[in-house]
């Protein structure tokens, strides 16, 4: 992947300034619906944001890929359940858009325990003229009304509204890590450490397990779930991945409960580099089918693979995503970094791979060209149409000009949540409290 095209253009830095962010205005999830004009954050305060492309005028054609604040609004709140004593956080672990059907958008958000479907849809007109209602909606005594009055529709400033349509809960024992919306678009799952739940989006009061790997002795489990999605355009099929770095397909049509898998992908542990960490560096953190729904790729602390689903036995590709670390990994498992869950993301076209890093860096993977390169989202170099230079970390020997040592980087500053335009090279990544959008450069 050449220089030029990788390089891109910051459109904006949002959200709250850094120096005064809170726990609450961490940034925890990014999504962007299917059409790309509209994106989605949700934070550790339970608060959702959606942002919405400018459209273009002749006046200011840049402007077209600037998104500004559409919608903010409450999707969860802080709960007890007094029967576990246990708190229940509001911070929003996934939000995942539906396929837009009429004027409205459609998305659903999860907490720890709870998903909700929320309604996004615009008002500028307003009834006026009541009969049985005054100006301030009051009833009105029937005795004083005198003539009958026909209501009719006013104009008013455009209201965005966000309603809560439905709410699904009380289906989960341990944390929900991910959501994905079948492609039947009548039916997602939910899943979370031992589960996987489908359910109906018409339905919340029942939904069905279809993934238990819950032993009968507590004792003997090895491992969890840690991600879940469905197949792109199979809405029979499904993938879940492990804390073993294992990933299993498994086809809905061939039981109710998809304990048997019908595919197993993992990579085999090379003896002679296993180490105390490999364990835990080998646990998958996400995993995303290609748009063309052909490949899967998983993203463990260290690497992204990318699987042909017609290969079970070995990646198709490997990227060492910051391999500079495994020398470090005893200081990251003692500052708990080594637990930290990195997200990954196709392109529209499936031809570059894209996942976070440390020190605000977040790194691109050429499929093609098999380049790649570093970039970083800092507020620094955040000014409106700057171009943003690669990054070099410097491994041993003497550090050039503009490179950055291993032991200089700043494990607080980390990339984890990141989203691509479904059609054009735009992107999204989330650092700390700050969320930054990047495109193609433009000459």
């Amino acid at each position: 992947m050449e220089e030029e095209s990788v390089t891109r253009k910051i459109n904006n830095s949002f959200l709250r300034d850094h120096n005064y962010a809170t726990e609450a205005d961490i940034i925890s999830t990014v999504e962007f619906n299917p059409s790309g004009e509209l994106l989605a954050t949700g934070d550790k305060g339970g608060r959702v944001v959606v942002f919405q492309r400018e459209q273009e005028t002749k006046s200011e054609p840049q402007r077209r890929g600037e998104y500004n604040v559409y919608s903010t609004f409450q999707s969860h709140d802080p709960e007890f359940d007094y029967l576990k004593s246990l708190e229940i956080e509001e911070k929003i672990n996934k939000i995942r858009w539906l396929p837009q059907q009429n004027a409205a958008y459609f998305l659903l958000s999860t907490n720890d325990k709870t998903v909700k479907l929320w309604k996004i849809s615009e008002r500028d007109r307003r009834p006026d003229g009541y009969n049985l209602k005054d100006e301030d909606g009051r009833i009105r005594d029937p005795s004083t009304i005198t003539s009958l009055r026909v209501p009719v529709l006013q104009n008013t400033d455009l209201m965005v509204e966000a309603t809560a349509r439905r709410v699904f809960s009380n289906a989960h024992t341990y944390h929900i890590n991910s959501i994905s919306v079948n492609s039947d678009l009548q039916t997602y799952i939910s899943t979370d450490d031992l589960r996987v739940n489908l359910w109906n989006l018409e339905i919340t009061d029942q939904s069905f397990n279809i993934v238990d790997i819950k032993p009968c002795n507590m004792e003997d489990l090895t491992e969890v779930i840690t991600a879940a999605e469905f197949h792109p355009q199979q809405c029979n099929t499904l993938a879940y991945s492990s804390s073993r770095g294992s990933v299993r397909l498994c086809d809905m049509r061939k039981q109710a409960l998809c304990d048997t898998h019908c595919k197993f992908f993992e990579e085999p542990e090379d003896p002679s580099t296993r180490s105390f960490f490999s364990e835990i560096i080998s646990s998958i953190s996400d995993i995303k089918f290609s748009h063309s729904g052909r490949f899967l790729m998983t993203r463990d602390y260290l690497t992204v693979k990318v699987w042909d689903l017609n290969m079970e036995t070995r990646p198709v590709q490997t990227y060492q995503v910051h391999d500079y670390l495994r020398g470090k990994l005893c200081s990251l498992y003692e500052n708990d970094c080594i637990f930290d869950k990195f997200e990954c993301v196709w392109n529209g076209s499936d031809s570059v791979i894209m996942t976070g890093s440390y020190n605000n860096f977040f790194r691109m993977f050429d499929r093609n060209t098999k380049k790649d390169v570093t970039l970083e989202a800092s507020r620094e170099n955040s000014k409106p149409r700057a171009i943003l230079k690669p990054r070099k970390v410097c491994v041993g020997g003497k550090r050039r000009k503009d490179e950055v040592t291993v032991d200089s980087l700043d494990f607080s500053k980390k990339i984890l949540h990141s989203a691509w335009h479904p059609q054009e090279n735009i992107i999204a990544v989330a650092a700390s409290n700050n969320l930054y959008i990047f495109q193609d450069k433009v000459t």
